[in-house]
């Protein structure tokens, strides 16, 4: 008995710490957390072609914020869903915004303006920030591909990091219920 109990621990142990490194890239910002002002150049908002300060400008509202250092089918899955409960919440204030964490922020600008219309993203503006790192006060994890933090009254309500492949349909239906929580 003593044989099979002590490999098979091991393997319980093994696999409790795996689990537990792929789900959780978060760094940074944790729940609590005040949410510093940042700038970012806005390429398909109503400020479009502006450098300013979402967090400024939605003040205390519930904020999701989709920080991407790739842009790809599943991430356009969640701007688009993300988008429509904006359109849907603008009674209980729901604002959002992307953030593409890139080296060349010039040239993403058209991209972003092409995806926005070829999904149709109306009420979250799509925005570059310059440096892959992102904001340094929000110390996003290097490793995570996408990083979605949401606040409300300027405070940290939920941080998820995403590795690569790591954000699937399923996240993105955990992250629409935390979304629409915001607003409660």
């Amino acid at each position: 008995m003593k044989q099979l109990l002590i490999p098979a621990l091991s393997l319980l142990v093994a696999a409790t710490a795996g689990a537990a490194s792929a789900a959780d890239v978060k760094a940074g910002l944790k729940t609590g957390d005040f949410v510093d002002a940042f700038n970012v150049y806005d390429c398909t908002g109503e400020k479009k072609g502006e450098t300013l300060c979402y967090r400024c400008r939605y003040g205390g509202r519930p904020v999701v914020s989709i920080f991407a250092r790739k842009l790809d089918d599943k991430l356009m899955k969640l701007v688009q869903e993300v988008d429509a409960a904006v359109g849907e919440h603008k009674d209980e204030q729901l604002a959002a915004l992307v953030v593409l964490l890139t080296d060349d922020p010039d040239a993403a600008e058209k991209d972003l303006v092409a995806l926005a219309e070829k999904h149709k993203i109306k009420h979250t503006p799509l925005t570059t920030f310059d440096g892959e790192a992102g904001p340094p006060e929000y110390k996003l994890n290097k490793d995570a591909e996408v990083t979605v933090l949401m606040w409300n009254q300027s405070k940290v309500k939920s941080n998820h990091g995403f590795e690569k492949g790591q954000l699937d349909d399923k996240a993105i239906e955990t992250l629409l219920k935390q979304a629409e929580k915001l607003t409660e």
